[in-house]
């Protein structure tokens, strides 16, 4: 999501090194000497005894430390200068491990039936391998009747080859109307809530309840890869005109839109846009959105996006082996970057727009648009050059 939505560098190292402090000094500094052996004998043993239970918590916090895989080293390189009783499926809360913040693994504190629910969903709306679903998250502000919600799911009607993927869809709500709006149109639903914060709204860029609602969703996304399953996420406004499938590369772990394509498909350099992807459930992948939630400590004030462009380059990917791939927007584009040829459009993504209103303005036109592409008549085996190029974006871009 771009414009709405369904500090500096980073942070710490302080505390580590307080820690170690701790550890070479035995915990304490003796700064007077008595010359009673009563004293001394208990102020020893007590010493003892201090250093002991010091040393104990402080190698307690290293161990959870290095099991995190994320020292706050790998972050340092990198700077920038609804209702939870809705429904008995809501997801659980996000809340973190002590010891050290910096590097503190996400966990899902929920209760096992609800996770197990979870996953029912999942396989319910699985392909016919068991394992792949389609992901979009959905708020109140996006269910109004003929707005964003509705265009998304025009566009696997007069897709090409979509009508189909509609039966994989799963409707992530984040509030009580979003989820009755997914049960109205027969789709495949999960109430994911967080306790204390309401997400009906409009969600405006960059503000408060927009980067709670981006991190929720990153959170959530690494649980479904915890269960085991393949995802493409999806922004609702990410309208989807081919089957993508056939257009993924087969060897990516991590295959992500753009807003700017401007080099190869492996190439970290491009401009990766968070609202449209393709994951593989694998180690991999878990590690990176693990490690990629835990960037959200480390550029306070970012959404997700920026701290993927923050991250992609980090040691840390290359370590765990991921295999990140670009997508070009020559087939996957949006109204940063239109493609320019309908013959290759696969979807095409409201991004670059301020505004809902400028938003539905310019979607609807990019239905319009392909309509008017799949009902032109060939010339000579080829389509009329006049409805092969968008007419968008028009408010947006």
């Amino acid at each position: 999501m771009d414009s709405a939505a369904g500090g500096g560098g980073a942070a710490g190292g302080s505390n580590s090194k307080d820690g170690e402090d701790l550890l070479e000094s035995g915990g304490y500094r003796q700064n007077n000497h008595h010359d009673s052996s009563k004293h001394h004998q208990y102020f020893s043993s007590t010493a003892v005894k201090s250093t002991l239970i010091l040393m104990v918590v402080g190698v307690t916090c290293l161990v959870l430390i290095n099991q995190s895989g994320y020292p706050s080293q790998l972050f340092r390189s990198y700077s920038f200068s609804g209702p939870k009783e809705f429904n008995n499926n809501t997801f659980g809360n996000i809340s973190s491990p002590s010891c050290d913040n910096r590097a503190a693994v996400v966990n899902v504190s929920s209760p096992a039936n609800e996770e197990n629910e979870l996953e029912k969903t999942l396989k319910s709306a699985a392909m016919k391998d068991n394992k792949t679903v389609i992901i979009t998250t959905l708020n109140a502000a996006w269910t109004e009747p003929n707005s964003i919600f509705d265009l998304f799911l025009e566009s696997f009607k007069i897709g090409n080859g979509t009508q189909d993927l509609l039966k994989h869809v799963l409707v992530v709500a984040l509030d009580q109307k979003a989820y009755s709006r997914c049960l109205e149109v027969r789709l495949h639903c999960y109430a994911l809530t967080t306790e204390g914060i309401d997400f009906s709204g409009e969600a405006h860029f960059m503000s408060e309840d927009y980067l709670k609602m981006m991190w929720r969703r990153i959170d959530f996304l690494h649980t479904v890869l915890q269960l085991g399953f393949d995802f493409v996420f999806t922004d609702a406004d990410v309208m989807w005109l081919r089957n993508p499938f056939e257009r993924f590369h087969p060897d990516g772990d991590f295959q992500i839109a753009c807003d700017h394509y401007w080099f190869n498909y492996t190439d970290v350099n491009n401009s990766p846009n968070g609202g449209f992807n393709y994951v593989k459930s694998n180690n991999r992948t878990i590690q990176f959105y693990k490690f990629w939630h835990t960037g959200r400590d480390y550029f306070p004030g970012k959404h997700d996006q920026d701290v993927l462009n923050a991250i992609k380059m980090n040691p840390f990917i290359k370590r765990i082996g991921l295999e990140m791939r670009f997508l070009d927007t020559a087939e996957f584009g949006g109204f940063c970057e239109p493609s320019k040829d309908l013959d290759r459009v696969v979807t095409m993504h409201a991004n670059c727009c301020i505004g809902m209103e400028n938003k539905i303005h310019d979607i609807k036109m990019v239905i319009d648009d392909w309509k008017k592409y799949n009902i032109s008549i060939p010339i000579g085996g080829e389509r009329n050059v006049s409805t092969r190029f968008w007419t968008v974006p028009r408010f947006c871009g």
